[in-house]
């Protein structure tokens, strides 16, 4: 049995690495596509595909690309094909690496490999929530990443991830819990939410995991950032076409850019649900360690204050949308201008689940609805936006609890997972692991099926900080209006020059 993780996250630095096992799991090759910026020496790699600047990917024959001068050569399905490095914003770069093979509870082994972007920023970022992993009959591949962002337990939350890839095989639906990033998570909950409805209708959550059905959804008609670059391509759909800005100022030097979304609009419209695919960037993802650990030798006494502080609490809550930081205004254009209906909440960062956002448009006139998003850069990762209008159906969900829940050294933690309540499944270390079995209900005859993780907890950063705290940084932070955008590019800055670590 293998896991595999699907290329449905990107980052403008670092997006999708899909591994190809080989000599039974024990040898990998690694396609990363990376950044042109962050490949030092692209004559020394094994190019074996591109992503283009206007949004197109395209894979070489064998044996890959080279670069002449500031030209990339191939052959594509036999044809002779060449690029200007300057059109092409990331290189498919190959690599031969060893896997990481583990076993979990059952009769056979099953290779674990670290399948997704775990090299050059992952390795140094990579700081949020543990990874599910759905049985698709044949392998595990990566579906959910649940909790992101709540990083004590005060900041414990729900989460509900739609398992795209979840199947039912011998009466069961099995997903895989895993830890792979340094840190202790503690999940509370686990249980599925199984919705069988009309064919051609999309289930959707929002954000605290009311479900809805919407059918009639419409498609962006168009997407601009703030230089009226055509984002279209990137938007459309949800795909390996990520729109992620580094965490640099624009020609202007402003650390925020702007999205503007079009859709087009029935004159009768008061409501829209906002159909979002969109995350927490990865460098966004990283900040939230950083910002922390502003904290020195306290930091993890301030965290733990926090479980019993309501109001500083709120306080972090209301900055992460002030700022937009970790939660982003969503404004819809009506006659009077630019006003803010709605927010976009965070998720991810490596991968982005669907929200339905629910909009007053009734303010809105004429045949178009254009919605604004201004995220800082290094912030967000945006992959698609749709259109639902009007509330939606209503659904019925089956509940479905846990049958079973065995870690890879054959401990039961059925019950850590069986409810919300004081006790967790923590998992402190980077070969920890559960596989979580549940009885899949009866279909229902000509209906389409969508099954959720509803899931809750939250994790412990591994925080080696034990000097001075800068309280003074850590305070313009929540209190200076782009301060936490301005502490971001400099990291990234430095990150570049080789400062991060």
């Amino acid at each position: 049995m293998k896991i595999l993780r699907t290329p449905q996250q990107g980052t403008a630095i670092l997006v999708t690495a899909v591994l190809f096992f080989l000599d039974g799991g024990c040898m990998v090759n690694k396609v990363k596509k990376l950044d042109v910026s962050q490949v030092q020496q692209p004559q020394q790699e094994h190019l074996v595909g591109v992503t283009t600047k206007t949004g197109n990917e395209i894979g070489f024959d064998p044996p890959g690309g080279k670069i002449n001068r500031d030209m990339i050569e191939a052959k594509v399905k036999n044809v002779p094909y060449s690029v200007a490095m300057q059109d092409v914003q990331r290189l498919w770069v190959e690599r031969r690496g060893v896997s990481a093979a583990r076993t979990i509870g059952l009769t056979v082994g099953i290779a674990v490999v670290a399948i997704g972007t775990f090299v050059a920023i992952v390795l140094a970022t990579k700081q949020s929530c543990p990874f599910v992993y759905s049985w698709d009959g044949s392998q595990y591949v990566f579906d959910a990443e649940p909790y992101g962002g709540a990083i004590t337990r005060g900041l414990e939350r729900d989460d509900y991830s739609e398992l795209e890839h979840l199947r039912e095989q011998n009466g069961l639906y099995r997903l895989l819990l895993t830890n792979e990033v340094d840190e202790t998570q503690y999940t509370n909950l686990m249980e599925l939410w199984v919705v069988d409805h009309a064919r051609g209708s999309r289930v959707v959550s929002d954000e605290h995991g009311t479900l809805r059905s919407y059918t009639g959804i419409q498609k962006l008609s168009a997407a601009r950032d703030r230089d009226g670059n055509d984002l279209l391509l990137w938007l459309q759909a949800t795909d390996r076409k990520i729109w992620e800005p580094d965490a640099v100022a624009g020609p202007d030097g402003s650390l925020r850019q702007e999205v503007v979304l079009t859709f087009p609009k029935p004159a009768d419209a008061i409501q829209v649900n906002l159909i979002a695919n969109a995350a927490t960037g990865l460098w966004g993802s990283y900040m939230i360690k950083r910002m922390v650990e502003l904290h020195g030798r306290d930091t993890a006494a301030w965290l733990a204050s926090l479980d019993n502080d309501p109001a500083g609490l709120q306080v972090i809550h209301a900055w992460g949308e002030r700022e937009g930081t970790y939660r982003l205004p969503i404004e819809v254009e009506e006659a009077t201008g630019w006003v803010v209906r709605g927010a976009l909440p965070n998720g991810g960062p490596l991968l982005a689940e669907d929200r339905a956002i629910l909009l007053d448009v009734s303010h809105v006139r004429g045949s178009q609805l254009r919605i604004r998003l201004q995220p800082p850069v290094g912030y967000w990762a945006f992959n698609s936006f749709a259109a639902a209008y009007g509330s939606g159906q209503a659904v019925n969900v089956s509940r479905v609890a846990a049958n079973s829940a065995r870690t890879s050294d054959g401990k039961d933690v059925l019950q850590d997972l069986a409810a919300a309540d004081d006790r967790y499944y923590p998992m402190p270390d980077t070969t920890d692991q559960a596989e979580v079995t549940f009885l899949a209900p009866t279909r229902k005859a000509g209906q389409d099926r969508t099954v959720f993780l509803h899931s809750r907890g939250w994790y412990q950063l591994h925080l080696r900080d034990n000097g001075a705290p800068d309280l003074a940084t850590f305070n313009k932070i929540l209190t200076v209006p782009g301060a936490a955008v301005q502490f971001a590019a400099d990291r990234f800055s430095e990150w570049r020059q080789g400062a991060v670590r």
